[in-house]
């Protein structure tokens, strides 16, 4: 009884807590501007499976992907088995699945260590990766102390839980000679049999300790893992589905005009409608973004869901060639950004009023000059997020608010604007190279 009314507190705390960060998240990423997305619902469906679930972009590199896909597997299934932990927890039961399954539990069981099994050996080799061979796109400068440390500690952790499990399956397997009436039979399970040698001249009571310890430890795990992600980027595990969910369906080429500006071209050549433009003139909106509230909520959660895994900083054109642009660094100063704001006003600070902005003293103006607008990043993330997006929303606030462009762009701009072209030379003349190629 007295586990079990510790049991029902902790899973209570446990579910205060996320609530509460999940509502603190949610409200960040309403300061967003308002969007609408309601048109294909299909094709979006299609991409949250693909992308999201079916994790088809991840293997555009094999090795990290195959280890990836072990984790996610065995986070996906192995967590079907945390439903019985949490009966047994609040039921007072011990494997309470088993009699009910049959012959169908100890296969579940072998299962379910298989993927243990795999998921520890995929952690220990990523630990390798990020700090052995120190893959590059791991120690780029915008990963500093606390990104790297962030991905070790939830490798550590999975590794420290799976060992877990098979420790309280051994123990199990030893109990279930030694107190049958007590302990349901589960067969034998291939991988967790290899450590009962370990236990198998204990005690009884050393045993049930050690049994209980690991599944205290398991289910403890487990609740402060679900806790610790929602402050992680491994928020992805759970944001990923709705971030590809509302991904842009456009071409990556197509650069979305900006609603500002289309209706005050309406408005000049009269094309809007009567109905609407009845009252006083509106006031223009901000163009571009200068700040988290002058993108929209969708930009927002893409932010939340950066997996900081550093493909789309590792492809970009610009980082590779040494300037200061870094994609990733984009996503990781934007939710940054949106982090302070939303603490600041969850206690009644200043929020948006504190004299910092996005642009400026999160992102500078040498960064998001460096960048060509390829698409090279969008291309590469394996969860669909869209740093352009941002980068240009924060280029149109530069050059439409603050004429900061280079003067080089500038220049450009003029032309363009009275020229019709980037270059300083009569639209009538434009034709002239024809005549001069005649006359050779």
């Amino acid at each position: 009884m007295i586990q079990q009314i510790a049991f029902i507190i902790v899973l209570g705390a446990a579910g205060y807590f996320i609530r509460k960060r999940f509502l603190f998240i949610w409200a960040n990423i309403k300061l967003g501007k308002s969007k609408e997305i309601k048109d294909r619902g299909a094709d979006r469906m299609r991409n949250m499976l693909l992308v999201a679930f079916g994790q088809k972009k991840m293997f555009k590199r094999f090795i990290p992907a195959f280890l990836h896909f072990f984790i996610y597997i065995g986070f996906l299934i192995i967590n079907l088995e945390v439903l019985e932990f949490i009966i047994d927890g609040m039921a007072g039961t011990h494997r309470i699945f088993a009699p009910y399954l049959g012959a169908l539990y100890p296969f579940l069981m072998n299962l379910f260590e298989f993927l243990a099994v795999a998921v520890l050996v995929a952690c220990a080799i990523m630990l390798i990766r990020r700090n052995v061979i120190r893959v590059r796109r791991f120690w780029s400068a915008e990963m500093t102390a606390w990104p790297r440390l962030d991905a070790n500690l939830i490798l550590i952790t999975e590794i420290v839980l799976m060992t877990a499990i098979l420790t309280m399956n051994a123990t199990d397997q030893v109990l279930q000679t030694k107190m049958p009436e007590h302990y349901a039979a589960t067969g034998k399970l291939f991988f967790s049999a290899n450590l009962i040698p370990l236990f198998q001249h204990l005690d009884v009571v050393p045993l049930v300790i050690i049994e209980r310890v690991a599944w205290w430890f398991h289910i403890l795990g487990i609740l402060g893992f679900a806790i610790y992600i929602t402050y992680s980027k491994h928020l992805h595990i759970f944001l990923a589905f709705p971030n590809t969910y509302f991904a842009n369906l456009e071409p990556k080429g197509q650069i979305i005009n900006m609603p500002v500006v289309t209706n005050e071209v309406k408005s000049m050549l009269g094309l809007t409608d009567a109905a609407a433009t009845t009252g006083p003139p509106a006031e223009p909106g901000r163009f571009g973004a200068k700040d988290v509230n002058d993108l929209t909520w969708n930009n927002l959660l893409a932010a939340y869901s950066c997996t900081e895994c550093g493909r789309c900083t590792s492809e970009c054109p610009a980082n590779l060639t040494g300037k200061k642009l870094s994609p990733r660094k984009i996503m990781m100063d934007t939710r940054d950004r949106m982090e302070e704001v939303g603490k600041s006003l969850s206690t009644g600070g200043a929020g948006l009023g504190d004299g910092k902005t996005l642009l400026n003293d999160y992102i500078t103006k040498e960064e998001i000059n460096a960048c060509t607008s390829c698409n090279a990043c969008v291309e590469a993330c394996p969860v669909m997020i869209n740093p352009l997006e941002i980068i240009l929303e924060l280029k149109r606030y530069v050059a439409m608010e603050e004429s900061g462009s280079p003067a080089s762009w500038n220049s450009m701009f003029q032309n363009i604007e009275t020229n019709f072209a980037p270059w300083k030379f009569s639209p009538a003349d434009r034709f002239n190279w024809v005549n001069e190629l005649k006359n050779k």
